[in-house]
């Protein structure tokens, strides 16, 4: 990891000015030079334990998603919520009973 990286996922929740709409989000990560890439999966949906290449960076736009850190906490995502996950890390996650809708981007060292 290069220095001043995080070591541990990171959540940052929405604080406005307004809703976290997509056009918001989108703006925000555009900012960053960041190029953001939409997903989205029903309820339930589960993803197997599995690392990336890459920092990868997150919103929820719609419905909710919990990652499961390996080792590490459970993180519950809603509607705003961001996640910063560095390389390497191991998660699994399980989409929300309403399903999911994200923006995510990749951030190479």
């Amino acid at each position: 990891m290069g220095q001043g990286q995080p070591l541990e996922p990171v959540v940052t929740r929405w604080e406005g000015p307004g809703p976290a709409t997509e056009e918001a989000i989108r703006a925000r990560l555009a900012a960053e030079g960041l190029r953001p890439y939409r997903w989205a999966n029903g309820p339930g949906d589960r993803y197997a334990v599995h690392t990336h290449a890459y920092h990868k960076v997150l919103y929820v736009t719609e419905g909710s998603i919990r990652f499961d850190i390996h080792p590490g906490p459970a993180i519950e995502l809603r509607v705003g919520d961001r996640l910063d996950l560095p390389a390497g890390v191991a998660h699994s996650a399980v989409v929300g009973p309403e399903g999911v809708a994200c923006l995510e981007a990749q951030r190479r060292a």
